[in-house]
């Protein structure tokens, strides 16, 4: 028998929230010493659970010197982001702010104190409209909106520090994160939350009066928009396995993160209303602006260099765990802050 991996010190930027989260879950579950760094702006302190909680905001400089000063991580994992497409087209500056700007503050302070393992959350929003039914990591990058870009400018610089300065790095383009974690413990708590899984649930909850449907004459089979949709279990275990492969001397790579197939819009809403029991509308809206037609990863990089061998590759659970999550969501409003 191998002997355990050693314990690792590793800070988790966004820990608070929803990827970040169940990254920490994880990251407890195995023995790392986890430590959540989040501004609470759209975290929620209960999500870190036990972990401890630094309230730092990344545009606070001093701050955030400070903690990777004293805590001497062995790793960072960078989940902190804005991350709404839409509302990156109304406020590119935000976007470019906080993904950008403050994720090169993080990676230059990093490269100051000794921390030399960095996996940065990123987003198949890099690629744009790439225009082939599967999207390979040598896909070139041409993001169509500020969220894309902005992420797209993090990883760039990125790897430009990390090659002065000797930092190794795991870049994951998250193709489209759902459902919850399968204890129940977890889940999507982002406010103004646009997530189709989420929101679908919250209408057939009652929360929403209806959903709507963002464009219907996409060049797809049913005219709406088709994506790669990747459980968040998967997606905290593909963190796991990059800080392993970083640990091991692993090289510094971009991945994609998802199944290798996709569905609709239309086969989303269908396959919530079946597991809900609930028939709620759907009106139907013009395009979104800033959204491809189809997002679907080529993910066989990943299987490759990490290892990752995804367990939760299907709709209907994925959908399932959502959807209890948003009842679990319930109580926890009503018995804990925000």
């Amino acid at each position: 028998m191998s002997p355990p991996a050693p314990r690792r010190r590793v800070l988790v930027t966004g820990g608070a929230g929803y990827v970040g989260s169940h990254v920490l879950l994880r990251l407890a579950a195995r023995g790392d010493d986890a430590v959540a760094l989040d501004n609470l702006f759209a975290g929620h302190r209960w999500a870190v659970g036990d972990v401890p909680l630094l309230t730092v905001d990344l545009g606070d400089r001093a701050a955030l010197a400070r903690v990777l000063e004293a805590g001497r991580f062995d790793a960072v994992v960078h989940c902190a982001a804005h991350i709404w497409v839409g509302e990156s087209v109304r406020e590119p500056a935000r976007y470019y702010r906080n993904n950008t700007c403050n994720a090169i503050g993080l990676f230059d302070l990093c490269a100051r104190y000794g921390v030399r393992d960095v996996v940065l959350s990123s987003t198949a929003a890099v690629y744009g409209e790439p225009g082939k039914p599967l999207i390979d990591e040598d896909t070139p990058l041409a993001p169509i909106n500020p969220y894309g870009a902005s992420k797209m400018m993090a990883e760039r610089a990125l790897a430009d520090i990390a090659r002065a300065h000797g930092l190794r790095f795991v870049a994951l383009r998250y193709f489209n994160v759902a459902g919850a974690d399968g204890e129940g413990r977890l889940g999507e708590a982002t406010p103004d939350n646009s997530h189709l899984i989420k929101v679908a649930c919250e209408t057939a909850l009652g929360l929403r009066p209806f959903m709507r449907i963002n464009g219907t004459d996409y060049p797809t089979p049913d005219g709406t928009c088709i994506r790669d949709y990747v459980h968040v279990d998967d997606l905290a275990e593909a963190h796991v396995l990059a800080l392993d492969h970083l640990a091991a001397g692993g090289r510094s790579v971009a991945l994609n993160v998802g199944y290798g197939h996709g569905f609709s819009v239309r086969e989303v809403l269908d396959t919530v209303r079946r597991i809900s029991g609930v028939a709620f509308p759907v009106l139907e809206g013009p395009r979104r602006p800033g959204d491809p037609p189809v997002l679907v990863a080529d993910a066989r990089r990943i299987i490759a260099e990490l290892g990752w061998r995804p367990r939760h590759d299907d709709l209907e659970h994925i959908v399932a765990t959502a959807w209890r999550w948003e009842q679990r969501l319930r109580e926890i409003r009503a018995t804990m802050p925000a």
